[in-house]
């Protein structure tokens, strides 16, 4: 007889994500690793496990499905055959194997969600500012300044689950109550022909929100849906105007259930610090109009203007079934100098994508220029030529 092997199953995931929400299909595929303690291990059987609440799945009673135990070395895209899954559902599943020398444990347990699987199933309106504001431009370098949204809402009593589904184009930055949802998420959402295809993203956010008002604010920038070059349209095409489109879909303590929405009641402003950002020519940010406070509650938007229903993109709505553009690392300059006509210069040590954040000590009205270059043509100066006019 083979010797028995201490096996056990890791790095579970749901369409290759880790505790996805939003998916866009109603048929989610499972993954999953085998470590053992000795060699030549292989899985002969598995069974999964796949219940609508942890309490279920911890007594092993798969609710949603139980794949029963499945003569099979597949470990990967494995996928579900239970009872059909309903948009802003949420899931939990295990897996435990058998081997060839012996079986595993059950698999800590995963969480997943599905995503709102049709248009009838999103609630509001897309929103925006059509039309270009004061200093903006299209041509050869585009200026845009940033579009900052905000409204607030009201939540009678304990929320027990909220998800919030966001589709920002270009890219967006979305806040609750102040905190940025995401983490470390950055550039969102990944980027697609829109003629085509518009990601959203999905977020628990019940921990963020509280009984009484509640703030959601947006941040929109062009991304690549108003393109930074706009002098050839065969090789850039516009898409239109930055717009957005929110369903935060509350579930509260005596069962009820609301949807907070993007609609004209929301309120616009352009003149916030971000000014111009393109990602040929960078980002012009004017911290003396900053909008402090502007994400929280009681912040004083009677200034602003009522956001505008906007038309929808060309492209199919869709769950990123993606993971997406993190801030991995952070990193300091392994050197610097300053060079005879003023400017400095600082050597990060590496090539990478990234941006420089720093702390500065100056003057109202002073200005400070970032430049980024993947190498020096002197000692004293950036290379820039491969930037051409950017």
């Amino acid at each position: 007889m083979p010797l028995m092997a201490k096996v056990c199953t890791y790095d579970l995931r749901v369409e290759n994500m880790h505790a996805p929400l939003g998916l866009d299909t109603e048929m989610p595929r499972f993954s999953w690793k085998i470590h053992a303690d000795k060699r030549n291990v292989l899985q002969t059987s598995y069974r999964i496990l796949v219940a609508s609440s942890q309490e279920q799945l911890a007594k092993n009673i798969g609710d949603l499905w139980d794949s029963g135990d499945v003569t099979s070395s597949e470990q990967l895209w494995i996928r579900y055959q239970g009872a059909r899954l309903d948009s802003n559902q949420r899931a939990y599943w295990k897996v435990h194997i058998t081997t060839n020398h012996g079986k595993s444990e059950w698999s800590e347990s995963q969480e997943f969600g599905i995503g709102l699987l049709s248009e009838s199933k999103w609630s509001g309106q897309w929103i925006g500012l059509d039309g270009f504001q004061k200093g903006e431009q299209a041509g050869l370098h585009t200026r845009l300044a940033a579009r900052y949204l905000r409204r607030e809402f009201k939540a009678d009593m304990l929320v027990v689950r909220a998800t919030a589904y966001v589709a920002g184009v270009g890219l967006y930055e979305c806040y609750i109550n102040g905190e940025r949802l995401g983490g470390r998420q950055m550039l969102a959402p990944v980027p697609s022909d829109y003629r085509k295809t518009v990601y959203y993203n999905a977020f628990d956010v019940t921990r963020l929100l509280q009984k009484g008002q509640n703030a959601v604010g947006l941040l929109l920038g062009n991304g690549r849906f108003f393109p930074m070059r706009q002098e050839k349209a065969y090789k850039a095409p516009v898409f239109g105007f930055p717009k957005c489109r929110v369903n935060i879909i509350v579930e509260y303590a005596d069962g009820r259930q609301e949807t907070w929405a993007t609609d004209n009641k929301w309120r616009l402003t352009t003149v916030g610090p971000i000014r111009s950002n393109n990602e040929y020519d960078g980002e012009e940010y004017d911290a003396r109009m900053e909008l402090v406070g502007w994400n929280k509650i009681g912040f004083d938007d009677s200034q602003w203007q009522k956001a505008q229903r906007v038309a929808f993109p060309d492209g199919i709505l869709c769950g990123q079934m993606t993971e997406g553009m993190v801030e991995e690392q952070r990193i300091k300059p392994i050197s610097g100098h300053q060079t005879p006509d003023g400017r400095y210069i600082v050597d990060f040590g590496q090539n990478m994508a990234g941006f420089v954040a720093m702390k500065v000590r100056g003057a109202t009205g002073d200005t400070i220029c970032i430049r980024y270059a993947e190498k020096l043509s002197s000692p004293d100066t950036l290379y820039t030529a491969n930037l051409r006019n950017a």
